[in-house]
C-alpha cells in the first residue's frame, strides 16, 4: 500500500489538473469582490484571515459602472478569478440597475438584459465588453448554432454570471480552452421560470458562445456557484426558488451536464425562515474545509454571513457576520499574494489623499 499511495496521489493530482478549475494562487490574504448594497457598483475589500476585512476606497466603486455596464449603467453580483494563465484577472457582472426602472423603461425592477465581461492586469485598471441578449444571436461567436430561444427580444433576466476555466473545451478552429460562464436566464414569453444556462468565453474574454441549458429541475434556480473538490466531482451551491427554498448543493462528474437533484437533507437551513442567496464558497489558506458566504437579504438591516462546511462542502454550520465591509452583498472571494494585497492597499491610500 505504501508504494501505491504516491502513485495514487500523483494520478489524483493529474486528474484534477486536467479537469476544469480556476487557478488558486496566493497565501497572504483574501479579496472580497462584491456588489455594494449602497448602490449599483462593484467594491473591493481585503482580509488576512477571511473573516475580518478592510474596505478598498472606503467601499466606493473600484471602477466606473456606467463606463463598463453599457446596457443599464449598473454592476451587480461581481465574480472574480484569475485568468487562465495566471497572468491577469477576469470578472463578470450582471448588467443591471434596478434603481432606474422607469428611466430605462423596464417592466419590472428586477428585469435586466445582459452581462459584462471584464479583464485586468493589475486589479485596478479594467477593460470590458457588454452583451445585450435582446439583440439575439448576432452578439454571439456562433450565431449559426441552435438557439435556446425563438425570440431574444423578450428576454427579461440574465442573472449572476460566474466563471469556470475549462482547459478541455474545443473551439471550432480546434483551439483548446475556454471560460465556462454560467448564469440564470428567464424569457417570460417562452419559459415558466429562471433556469441555469452556460456559454463559453474565449481566452481574450471578449467572445461568447450561444447559451445552452445546464439543467432544469422543474422550478426556478438562481445564483449557482461551482467548485471542483478533491473527490474529482464538481460541487454546486445554488439557490432554489421553487420547491423548498434555500441554498442547496448538487454534484456532477461533468461540468456542463449530469447535475443530479439537490441534496435535500443537507443545506443552509440554520437561518430559519430568513431568506438567503448569492452563495460563494472558498477555502482558507492551508485548510481543506470550506467557508460559504451568502447574503441574508430578508433581514433589516441585511446580514452578509460566512458559515463553515466540511471538505466535501457538506455539513454547514457556525454562521457569523463578515466584519469590516461597508454594505456587503452578493460577491466572490479570491486568494491574494502579498504583492497584490499591498498594491490594493497602496492604491486605496493614494486615492483617499486626493
Amino acid at each position: 500500500m505504501s508504494k501505491r499511495f504516491p502513485l495514487l496521489a500523483a494520478l489524483t493530482i493529474a486528474t484534477l489538473m486536467s479537469s476544469a478549475q480556476n487557478i488558486q494562487k496566493g497565501d497572504y490574504g483574501y479579496l472580497y469582490c462584491h456588489m455594494s448594497d449602497k448602490g449599483q457598483w462593484t467594491a473591493f475589500a481585503v482580509s488576512r484571515d477571511g473573516y475580518h476585512y478592510e474596505d478598498i476606497l472606503d467601499g466606493n466603486p473600484i471602477m466606473n459602472a456606467k463606463e463598463h455596464a453599457r446596457i443599464e449603467g449598473g454592476q451587480r453580483d461581481a465574480y472574480i478569478c484569475r485568468s487562465w494563465n495566471g497572468k491577469g484577472y477576469v470578472m463578470v457582472t450582471t448588467d443591471m440597475n434596478n434603481a432606474m426602472t422607469k428611466q430605462l423603461g423596464k417592466q419590472n425592477d428586477w428585469d435586466n438584459y445582459g452581462i459584462d465581461l471584464l479583464t485586468s492586469k493589475d486589479l485596478i485598471h479594467w477593460e470590458s465588453v457588454s452583451f445585450d441578449y435582446r439583440k439575439g444571436v448576432s452578439i454571439f461567436s456562433n450565431p449559426e448554432a441552435e438557439s435556446v430561444y425563438k425570440d431574444w427580444s423578450t428576454i427579461n433576466r440574465v442573472w449572476a454570471p460566474q466563471i469556470f476555466w475549462d482547459p478541455n473545451y474545443v473551439w471550432e478552429n480546434g483551439e483548446k480552452g475556454g471560460y465556462m460562464i454560467y448564469y440564470s436566464m428567464w424569457n417570460r414569453a417562452e419559459e415558466k421560470y429562471d433556469r441555469m444556462y452556460y456559454s463559453y468565453a474565449d481566452k481574450s474574454f471578449t467572445r461568447l458562445t450561444q447559451p445552452k441549458l445546464l439543467f432544469d429541475w422543474g422550478y426556478a434556480t438562481i445564483d449557482a456557484d461551482i467548485n471542483l473538490l478533491a473527490d474529482g466531482k464538481y460541487h454546486m451551491l445554488i439557490k432554489k426558488e421553487g420547491g423548498k427554498p434555500g441554498i442547496y448543493t448538487a454534484t456532477s462528474d461533468h461540468l456542463t451536464y449530469g447535475w443530479g437533484e439537490p441534496i435535500e437533507d443537507d443545506y443552509v437551513s440554520f437561518e430559519g425562515k430568513k431568506k438567503c442567496e448569492g452563495s460563494s464558497a472558498f477555502q482558507l489558506i492551508g485548510d481543506k474545509t470550506w467557508r460559504v458566504a451568502y447574503i441574508q437579504y430578508s433581514d433589516r438591516p441585511k446580514h452578509y454571513r460566512i458559515c463553515k462546511a466540511d471538505e466535501n462542502l457538506r455539513n454547514f454550520h457556525d454562521p457569523v457576520d463578515i466584519e469590516g465591509v461597508t454594505a456587503p452583498q452578493h460577491g466572490s472571494f479570491m486568494r491574494l499574494t502579498k504583492k497584490e494585497y499591498k498594491r490594493l492597499l497602496k492604491w486605496s491610500a493614494q486615492q483617499e489623499k486626493k
